[in-house]
């Protein structure tokens, strides 16, 4: 069995597919202001409407991806303009994580696994 999508509850569809498609780097070709699916390799992350308020206090969700670069994609991220929780930091466990707010307030987490020289 494997994940074949995450889906993102938004009251604002483009600027939220908008921000993904940027941090992904890759073009869905949407402009859909209620359901946009955006693709990365083997797994749908989409972005929709349902037609309720969003942004309730307590979201229970978060995103991982999992990066080569975690100090490009910081730099990355910055100039998105999204709004950095934690720098990269090394975890006893080897990885080092850095965690951010999507536009709608959700966090995201980016890994890298470094190896060992």
């Amino acid at each position: 069995m494997r994940l074949g999508e995450v889906c993102i509850l938004t009251s604002n569809v483009t600027r939220l597919a908008d921000f993904y498609r940027s941090l992904l780097e890759t073009d869905s070709g949407g402009d859909d202001t209620a359901h946009q699916t955006i693709l990365a390799e083997e797994t749908m992350l989409t972005i929709f409407n349902d037609g309720r308020e969003k942004n309730w206090p307590g979201q229970n969700m978060c995103l991982a991806f999992t990066v080569d670069d975690i100090d490009r994609e910081y730099r990355r991220v910055v100039s998105l303009g999204a709004v950095v929780i934690e720098p990269p930091t090394v975890r006893p466990w080897g990885a080092v994580n850095m965690s951010f707010a999507d536009p709608d307030g959700n966090v995201v987490y980016l890994r890298s696994f470094p190896t060992k020289k």
